[in-house]
């Protein structure tokens, strides 16, 4: 890639973000011109090519939209906009329709039709998966293909946002550090898709990019951020002196693997919300209890095949899930609170756009249902594609170089592991 000048025309739109959201969105916006900003080699730095679970739609043949969007309302713990969560469940079916064009090769059954499974707090089986725990990996394969072949879309790489731009009250770029270096973005339209928060704690399925920048960018700047305290904790990632702790499906769960305690007593159901789970879990193990995740019964032999990304992970760490349960514990995993965005990703600040982790858009009210993340990064991607084309852009004029990065936005690490372990506790 050639050097960048101190200022850089990003075209029509500048992503912020290269996980799923920012480069569904980017796809969506063709032939408009989009940079794409993303804080690590593309892929390397986002929480969705970690995503194991799938994403839910209602697919099958008897399901309906009303009934994912009332296991959504259900899941959210009273606090769902309801509105967002059958908008959400409504447009899914479209969605996995553009992700199976993009050559997603989601699992199917005998029959040729997509195979869907069960996960907690879901009425019905509706997760759609890639060999088992593979989705998020074969979702951003597939897209950072199309992205790459894509003449409208220029991906920088290491380049991590740290200051919105305004001219007048409306956002016209911002200032990044690209390989170290300040680097001003100018466009019309900027879109936040820069993902959660969950490296902010110690124990945490989440890539260290995933600090909550986006949001503390956009806070800065004066947008409305809503529910920021809503942080999800996923019940069961692998419990080992591991940064980030790998994570283990909740498709296992719904295979039928069980809880149990040292003695192997079970002391939970498993399929209950994801909040309620890792709050039953939460107890044990602040008592200096061990709790298991055992599926010796539920997959026994076919954990290989059934499920490679976990059982990967497992040898690692020299856990072998067909012999013995496997020793798991919560960590910090999605953040349901973020940048206030409304059905088409528009914050509180004209030119500002939001979509993915790092915007609250309701959907998930204070506890997000299992496998409705990937979903709700590529409806809104969409929608907030939408509305940028839809949109009357202004001209943007040139702005002064990036300034130099504050203390305040500065992170030292001895600091960084203090808040980590204070989060954490």
């Amino acid at each position: 890639m050639p050097r960048l000048s101190d200022t850089e025309d990003a075209g029509d739109v500048l992503i912020a973000g290269g996980g799923l959201a920012g480069l569904f969105t980017a796809l969506k916006l063709a032939p408009l011109r989009v940079t794409v900003l993303a804080a690590a080699p593309i892929g390397n730095g986002a929480s969705s090519a970690w995503a194991q679970g799938g994403i839910a739609a209602a697919v099958h043949e008897g399901d309906r939209a009303e009934d994912h969007a009332a296991d959504t309302i259900a899941a959210g713990a009273g606090l769902v906009d309801e509105a967002t969560a059958h908008l959400l469940a409504r447009e899914a079916p479209a969605r996995i329709a553009d992700l199976l064009q993009l050559g997603v090769p989601f699992d199917r059954d005998l029959e040729g039709k997509l195979a869907v499974g069960l996960e907690a707090a879901h009425g019905r089986a509706r997760i759609v998966h890639v060999r088992g725990d593979m989705a998020g990996k074969a979702i951003m394969e597939a897209l950072i293909a199309a992205v790459r072949a894509a003449p409208s879309i220029r991906i920088i790489e290491n380049a991590e946002a740290y200051e919105l731009i305004s001219e007048g009250a409306r956002i016209t770029g911002l200032h990044a550090l690209v390989a170290g270096r300040p680097v001003t973005f100018r466009a019309p339209a900027t879109v936040l898709a820069t993902g959660g928060a969950g490296a902010l704690y110690a124990v945490t399925t989440n890539p260290a990019e995933s600090r909550g920048q986006g949001l503390a960018i956009a806070a800065r700047a004066g947008a409305l951020i809503a529910d920021p305290e809503f942080v999800q904790f996923h019940p069961t990632a692998i419990d080992a002196e591991k940064d980030p702790a790998p994570l283990v499906t909740e498709a296992l769960r719904g295979a039928g693997a069980k809880l149990v305690d040292a003695g192997g007593a079970r002391f939970v159901d498993e399929l209950l919300p994801r909040d309620q789970v890792a709050r039953a879990i939460a107890a044990r193990t602040q008592k200096g209890e061990k709790v298991f995740l055992d599926a010796r019964d539920a997959v026994g032999t076919k954990f290989p095949h059934a499920f490679p990304t976990v059982y990967a992970n497992c040898m690692k760490l020299d856990i072998d899930p067909v012999r013995a349960p496997i020793p798991v514990a919560p960590a910090a995993h999605y953040h349901m609170g973020g940048v206030a965005a409304d059905e088409n990703g528009r914050s509180s600040l004209e030119g500002l756009w939001a979509c993915g982790e790092v915007a609250s858009t309701g959907a998930h009210g204070a506890n997000r249902l299992a496998s409705n993340s990937l979903l709700e990064a590529v409806v809104f991607g969409a929608r907030v594609a939408a509305d940028i084309m839809n949109a009357s852009l202004p001209q943007v004029s040139a702005s002064a170089p990036a300034p130099e990065l504050t203390d305040a936005q500065m992170l030292d690490a001895d600091a960084l592991l203090a808040l980590r372990r204070a989060m954490s506790a």
